[in-house]
Formats: structure tokens, C-alpha cells, sequence
């Protein structure tokens, strides 16, 4: 009847079948509308602690700059070895009738006349010794890159001709009355440097976000909670800067001749004002290692023969006492089984010296010492595991890296004297009137900010700093 029906022709009359049909079914139904889900209003951490930035506060100090040049001397060896020596004439068969010149490897060398050396075949099992009885000029004025010996045993069993020898000295003789050494040696100091590099980073929001109130309550990692999502979005790109200031300094490169970072002049894709022209890069700790330190290709010492032959490698340095070893997953497992087929952690026990003794201590900072030579002391390296990070990678990859502790003398320019200088430490620039260890300030309108009529907040972030790694023949990267 048309007084059953309204506008539309939808009727009041009901239905005597249950159905759904047009005029009784909410087309546009959503269940959150109807009934009260029972929600977790927390986030869930599945990641857990996300941050990697721990490797540089453990091993490292950071110290200021006022200078975007850093420089220090390092010692060389007192003692010279001279490898791939070779003779210019025949072997005689003693050394009143026939004394060889030696060439000490095509390169000039610091032999003087009177100077005993020691003769070792490369390859071979014998050995001579012999007295320098005259050096010969060499291509650069004031060099030596030749000198004739008479060997002080009647045959000349070393046989030079028969492949390339290894020499050094170990002492002189003079006869009585006779004029002094002639000529002096000069300390062979190294001179090393490295460039700080700037880090940036921004984190942007809009006003209207800032006044959104979102039903998930978040939790940043320093503990802060609320319903404001970008709380928790700053606090993370805080969390990120941090970790990008640790991997810059371990994974910067300085940039090479000709390469697209250091040539490149701007242009369309750079603009005037991005400073992303003619960068120079910085070395990190693993290009100072594998510059000048120790590396071992093919993954890490699996067992305690391998062991063995990086401590001896050790032997041949610095000889630190302690050392720091941060590892991959696959390089814990190792070490961990490599001690337990020991008896109490190897021939030399457990140790925690740099602990002062307490294990307790060790423990609780994830370390786990032992004796092998050197007291050493593991622990898991999260940057080498994290799937987005190191741990993720096949090329290129790093299992771990011995890390000297304690301190190293090097020549500070500034004081004009030797200065105790850990091993790793960070360089960051800084004066009374600009401390850009770890700048942050807000712009825009939003947050408190009064800067622009930007109506958003933005937090910038920078650092310029650099890492010095002294000693780096101590050091030992596991690559592969």
C-alpha cells in the first residue's frame, strides 16, 4: 500500500523470510564499527634493541679537532730487513777468492763497511755471516743499493746464484786503532693523516601530523611512550644518525684519483648547495687495516693451528698484550668450540685481566676472555650480524677484526711531543665557538620551532669527525 512505503520505495512492512536483502543489509559494514576489538595498544618488538652503535664507545675515546687535517707520526722498526737480495758474480769457493756484490733487492738499503750481517737463502735451510767490506752508490744521492761482503766461513755455503737470500744486520767489527763507523742511520717514521667528514640527516613532520593522535601507543628505545607517532619517528632517526656516525667511521673510504666521488663537479643532478660535489671521503678502520694492517682472507681462524698462526703474525708486530675480537655468528661458534675442545680455555686458562679480574664485569659486557699468548677477549659484534647491515652481505664479507687495547705513543704535531693515544679513537671537529661532535636543532613553524612559515618541524642532525687508527699493523680483519 503506498502508505507503507517512503520516499524511495523502501517498505515498512517486514519480511516474513530472513534474508538479506537490499533494505536490511549494511552494504557498507566494517567490524570495527559494530564491535570493540580487544586491541594491543603497544607496538611489538620483533627486531628487538634495532641500534648497532656500541663497537666505538667500547675500544675508542673520541677527543676534539680544530683542524680538518689530523696527522701523527708513527715508529718504525729499529732493525731493517732486506729480502730478495741477489748476487752480481759467481760464488767463490772461499772468501779470499772471490767476495760477491749483493744487491739488496734493487732498492736502496743503510749497509755500512764494518757491519756483520747475516745471510739466509730464501727457501733454503743454510745460513752465512759476513762483514761488509764496501757499499756501492746508488741511483739517489747519498743512497746504497749494493755492498760486498767477505763471509767469515771458508766456503760459502749460502750459494747466492742458486736463488734470491734475506740479510740484516746484527752487529759490526772494527780492528783496533781504526777510524770510527762511517755514515749514520736516520729514524724511519711514518707520517700518517686523515680527513673528518660531515654526516647529515633530517627528520621532517607536518604540523597536522604533530596534533594527530594515533591508537597505537608507541615506545621509543630511550623509553619515552605516547600516542604521537612521530615521537617515535624522530627518536628512531635519532637512533639511525647515531649508527650512521659508527659505520662511517668503520666502513669510510678515502676516495681515489679520478673516481666519481672525488672528480665530480655538480650540475643538474647536484645542484649549488647540496655539498655533494668533490667529496674526499675518510678512511674507516677497515681500509686502515687493510692498508697497513693484517688481514685473513677466506672467513676466520676456524681451529687452534690457525689460531696459532695469527698470534704468531702478533709476534711480528706490536706484541700487544691484550686484545679485543669482535665477531660475526659463524667466528663466536668457532672460538667457543676451539675452547671448549681446550682444557680450562687453553694452555693459559681463562683470563679477564682488562676486566680487572672480575668476570662478572666481562660477562655482563658480552665478553669472554681466554689465554693463548696474548690474553683475548670475544665478543659478538652486532653490526656483523644485523640482516640489514654486514650480515646480510656475501661480497666483501667480514667475519671480525682484532682490535689492540691500551694505548699507543705516537708524535702529537699540536703538543710537539710523544702522547699515549688509544689505538682507535675518534676525532671530532670542535672549537670554543662550534662543538660539531653531535649537533641537532629543530626549524619550521611546528614543535615550538619559529624559524620559517614552514608549517612543519624539522630535526637536523650532523657530525664531522674522523677516526684515527694508530697501530694498525696490531690489527687483524677476518675477511671472506
Amino acid at each position: 500500500m503506498a502508505g507503507n512505503l517512503l520516499p524511495g520505495g523502501v517498505s515498512l512492512t517486514p519480511s516474513s523470510v530472513k534474508a538479506a536483502l537490499p533494505s536490511n543489509y549494511i552494504t557498507d559494514f566494517n567490524f570495527l564499527s559494530q564491535y570493540l576489538p580487544d586491541t594491543y595498544e603497544k607496538e611489538f618488538e620483533k627486531y628487538g634493541n634495532r641500534t648497532i652503535a656500541a663497537f666505538l664507545r667500547m675500544v675508542g675515546a673520541e677527543m676534539p679537532t680544530n683542524s680538518d687535517l689530523i696527522k701523527w707520526a708513527e715508529q718504525g722498526r729499529l732493525h731493517t730487513k732486506y729480502e730478495g737480495c741477489t748476487t752480481t758474480q759467481a760464488d767463490g769457493a772461499t772468501a779470499a777468492t772471490n767476495v760477491p756484490w749483493i744487491t739488496a733487492g734493487g732498492a736502496a738499503c743503510n749497509f755500512r763497511v764494518g757491519q756483520t750481517i747475516l745471510i739466509s737463502l730464501d727457501g733454503g735451510t743454510t745460513s752465512n755471516k759476513g762483514i761488509v767490506t764496501a757499499v756501492g752508490a746508488g741511483t739517489a744521492a747519498g743512497t746504497v743499493d749494493s755492498f760486498e761482503v767477505a763471509y767469515y766461513e771458508a766456503d760459502q755455503a749460502v750459494g747466492m746464484n742458486a736463488g734470491t737470500a734475506t740479510i740484516f744486520v746484527y752487529g759490526s767489527e772494527f780492528k783496533q786503532g781504526s777510524p770510527g763507523m762511517v755514515g749514520s742511520l736516520e729514524s724511519e717514521d711514518v707520517f700518517l693523516s686523515n680527513k673528518p667528514i660531515i654526516i647529515k640527516d633530517k627528520y621532517v613532520v607536518s604540523g597536522s601530523d604533530m596534533a594527530q593522535i594515533g591508537w597505537v601507543e608507541v615506545t621509543s628505545e630511550n623509553g619515552a611512550t605516547g600516542y604521537l607517532w612521530y615521537l617515535k619517528s624522530e627518536h628512531e632517526t635519532r637512533l639511525r644518525f647515531e649508527d650512521y656516525m659508527e659505520m662511517a667511521m668503520i666502513e669510510g673510504v678515502i676516495a681515489e684519483n679520478a673516481s666519481g666521488a672525488l672528480a665530480h663537479l655538480g650540475g643538474a643532478a647536484y645542484p649549488a648547495g647540496t655539498g655533494l660535489a668533490n667529496n674526499v671521503g675518510t678512511e674507516g678502520l677497515f681500509e686502515a687495516i687493510e692498508d697497513r694492517g693484517n688481514v685473513w682472507s677466506g672467513g676466520f681462524p676456524e681451529n687452534l693451528l690457525q689460531f696459532d698462526s695469527v698470534i704468531k703474525r702478533l709476534d711480528k708486530q706490536g706484541a700487544i698484550q691484550e686484545n679485543v675480537i669482535f665477531v660475526d655468528r659463524n667466528f663466536s661458534f668457532a672460538i667457543d668450540d676451539m675452547l671448549a675442545a681446550q682444557n680450562s680455555y687453553g694452555a693459559g686458562g681463562t683470563s679477564y685481566g682488562l676486566f680487572d679480574n672480575d668476570e662478572e664485569m666481562a660477562l655482563n659486557l658480552g665478553f669472554k676472555g681466554f689465554r693463548r699468548g696474548y690474553d683475548f677477549y670475544k665478543s659478538d659484534w652486532k653490526y656483523l650480524n644485523d640482516a640489514t647491515l654486514r650480515g646480510g652481505i656475501a661480497g666483501g664479507k667480514v667475519s671480525g677484526v682484532f682490535v689492540p687495547a691500551g694505548s699507543t705513543s705516537v708524535y702529537d704535531q699540536i703538543l710537539g711531543k710523544n702522547a699515549k693515544r688509544p689505538f682507535l679513537h675518534v676525532r671530532y671537529r670542535a672549537s670554543e665557538a662550534e662543538d660539531r661532535r653531535y649537533k641537532t636543532w629543530m626549524t619550521g613553524s611546528a614543535g615550538g620551532a619559529a624559524t620559517s612559515d614552514l608549517d612543519a618541524m624539522e630535526v637536523n642532525f650532523l657530525s664531522e669527525r674522523a677516526l684515527c687508527t694508530m697501530g694498525a699493523n696490531n690489527f687483524v680483519l677476518c675477511k671472506g
